[in-house]
């Protein structure tokens, strides 16, 4: 079964029709979106798009690991990593919960 994605250029379409605007405006928006994004999440850590989900910036510890070719004990060092956490109510609409 093969699906396709959405692409970009779709998505600004779809936007410019839902917004009745041009699509350049529509794909103004959408980089202003995204890079109010990238900013708010390096400024205070976190970024929410309502009824979507929010981007989280997290500090993972140190650690230690393995190397599975070796078998050779490693230390992976702390850093830093952007996750995105998916709301409930998305989830929900994708996934319906089970009934009990």
């Amino acid at each position: 079964m093969a699906t396709t994605r959405l692409t970009q250029t779709q998505l600004v379409r779809n936007l410019a029709e839902a917004g009745e605007v041009t699509n350049k405006q529509a794909r103004a928006i959408l980089d202003t979106l995204s890079s109010l994004a990238v900013s708010e999440v390096k400024k205070n850590g976190v970024f929410v798009l309502p009824g979507i989900g929010r981007l989280v910036r997290v500090d993972r510890k140190a650690r230690m690991g393995r190397n599975p070719a070796t078998g050779a004990a490693i230390k992976i060092p702390a850093k830093k990593v952007v996750k995105f956490r998916v709301a409930k109510a998305a989830k929900d609409a994708i996934v319906p919960p089970k009934k009990k």
